[in-house]
């Protein structure tokens, strides 16, 4: 999944996308290099991010998912948003997944998946993204993890949702350390039966553990991709396309590997 950002304020600044011709032109390298979903959002959840109303935010997604539609007609475009009428209009206008880091607890969209009848994508976090650096107290981070999705789960069947995809939210209302452990024991995630989407692109978790900046971070990236697809994670979203694939070729190659009697 290539990550689209239509924000002036995405932590990546090599993520941010600035005009139409560099929509275009972002997408479709990254449909070249092998992204299978292009992930399109309006309104950045990094910590302390400047808050838009939701009509500027449908400002920058729709007619921005729009152009995607009609330019690469055969792509699947997702819509990052956890508003109601945001990811409504995308889907109107050519989106076929909605990514919902609220986790369709806000603003219904769990219901808006089940009557369009599309892929919705369940991420875990506490509290929004101004406030959830105060919400990162648990007592069993991965006990509690299953807990909720368990429970998201059992709602997202109740109101039809045929595709239903996990996300554990990385960064999200917990601190590095919960970062790194739930990376060790994100294979307990694979209990659900669901999809587990992660990402992990040039986070913090990375950077600050490295003391370097995120535009620095493609290396570390790459490494916990890695651990992350041997811990089960089945979709990557990502801002490095071409590094990504040849991370899920090569650890591929590796997991398919049989010792060959001598």
């Amino acid at each position: 999944m290539g990550i689209l950002n239509i924000t002036p304020d995405s932590f990546y600044a090599g993520s941010r996308v600035r005009s139409e011709e560099m929509l275009i032109a972002q997408a479709e390298k990254m449909l070249r290099e092998g992204a299978v979903i292009l992930d399109l959002g309006g309104l950045s959840s990094r910590p302390g991010a400047l808050k838009i109303s939701q009509d500027e935010e449908m400002k920058r997604v729709v007619p921005a998912i729009s152009l995607l539609a009609s330019r690469f007609p055969d792509a699947i475009i997702s819509v990052d948003s956890y508003r109601y009428r945001v990811a409504e209009a995308a889907l109107l206008e050519g989106a076929s997944i909605i990514n919902d880091i609220g986790a369709g607890e806000n603003e219904g969209l769990a219901e808006l998946a089940a009557a369009f009848q599309t892929p919705y994508i369940c991420m875990h976090m506490r509290g929004n993204p101004g406030n959830m650096h105060l919400y990162t107290h648990y007592d069993d981070i991965i006990a509690e993890l299953l807990d909720y999705f368990i429970s998201r789960k059992e709602e997202c069947i109740r109101l039809g949702i045929k595709d239903l995809i996990i996300d554990p939210g990385f960064g999200f209302a917990k601190t590095i350390g919960q970062n790194f452990l739930l990376l060790k024991h994100l294979k307990m995630l694979g209990m659900l039966g669901l999809p587990v989407m992660v990402g992990l692109s040039r986070k913090s978790t990375i950077y600050k553990t490295l003391n370097i900046k995120p535009e620095e971070s493609l290396n570390g990236t790459t490494v916990m991709h890695t651990l992350a697809l041997e811990q089960g994670a089945q979709i990557l979203r990502v801002h490095d396309v071409k590094e990504a694939v040849e991370t899920i070729r090569l650890w591929t190659s590796y997991a398919g590997a049989q010792d060959v009697p001598e």
